[in-house]
């Protein structure tokens, strides 16, 4: 801050080097003027330059450095209060600029939470002629009819689902309630739902129950195990996917293992971003990039830890490790 200050003065300083070489100078040229009283004089208004600097420097620089100080948020109470002229019109600048700020960001806020819940609303309301039309498919006669509008209908279902869950998981800790889940009867609805998919393309599953439950939210692991699974129909062949679960010390682990396409080594660490597909696929516009990622905030929250392995060709292979019963403290407060 000295040298800032020194910077900033440094106009002043410089006038008033010059005005004592200006003196010094007309002593020298003017042999009436006693030269040794001017240097005297010079040094010693050298020295009240100096302290009065010190001093300037004290007081001047102490709302500045309460501004380089300050956190950067909205919060003015830690700026020192302002004594010169200049500070007053930045306090107020400041001031008047921050409330229109909290203005503008509340105003956004409700906005978007009148969006939100639209939006909510809409999917609700959107769900009651789904259910209609799943019905009415039930009822065609012809097979390969129903079959392909059975996969659309699965499709709207799934996007409406994501959706859904997508503006809930900003408040997801307010909706958790953690209890002693059965995997079996989670894992056989969401393979029930994907029932139609899967015989399209010739899937089965092998389920491989060897720990019968896990302590967890039964609606947020359904979501996430959802997305797995859906994400292993999408890029299987005609095979098995394998799910199981067991146990590995205090833990809980559950494994989705397909024999899909694979996922590109260098897109493993990209895999649960916000929007991202595939480099190798990059042409899928079908895929929307955001199962994955709401499936990992939605695990985070649980504290549920999800790992991924993959070979090319080979398949893909995702683990969930459950925390351990005190681990869960944290989030239930118990």
């Amino acid at each position: 801050m000295i040298k800032t200050y020194l910077i900033e003065r440094r106009s002043w300083i410089l006038l008033f080097i010059c005005q004592q070489l200006l003196i010094l100078f007309v002593a020298y040229m003017d042999p009436t003027i006693p030269l040794q009283s001017i240097l005297y004089m010079v040094f010693l208004s050298m020295i009240v330059f100096t302290v009065f600097l010190m001093i300037r420097y004290h007081t001047e620089t102490r709302f500045y450095k309460s501004l380089e100080e300050r956190d950067n948020n909205l919060d003015l109470t830690s700026i020192a209060s302002p004594e010169s002229p200049f500070e007053k019109i930045i306090d107020t600048s400041m001031t008047n600029q921050i409330e229109l700020l909290k203005r503008t960001a509340s105003r956004n806020q409700i906005a978007l939470e009148e969006e939100k819940d639209d939006l909510l609303s809409w999917i609700h309301e959107v769900k009651t002629p789904l259910t209609a039309m799943h019905l009415m498919i039930d009822r065609l006669d012809d097979d390969m009819m129903k079959t392909h509008l059975t996969y659309e209908w699965l499709r709207i279902h799934l996007l409406l689902d994501q959706q859904l869950h997508q503006r809930r998981i900003p408040f997801i800790e307010n909706d958790l309630y953690i209890e002693h889940t059965d995997l079996e009867t989670i894992i056989f609805n969401e393979i029930r739902t994907l029932q139609s998919w899967c015989i399209q393309k010739g899937i089965g599953f092998d389920i491989q129950l060897e720990a019968a439950e896990v302590l967890s939210d039964a609606k947020w692991l359904a979501f996430i195990l959802r997305q797995l699974l859906t994400n292993a129909v999408k890029y299987s062949p005609a095979s098995d996917i394998i799910v199981r679960s067991y146990q590995r010390a205090d833990q809980t682990l559950v494994e989705v293992q397909d024999s899909g396409r694979g996922i590109d080594p260098k897109d493993l660490p990209r895999i649960f971003d916000k929007g991202f597909t595939s480099t190798a696929m990059h042409q899928d516009h079908a895929a929307t990039g955001m199962g994955l990622y709401l499936a990992h905030k939605a695990a985070q929250s649980l504290l549920i830890h999800i790992q991924v392995q993959s070979v090319v060709g080979e398949g893909t292979t995702f683990t969930l490790t459950f925390p351990q019963k005190n681990e869960f403290v944290r989030i239930t407060g118990v």
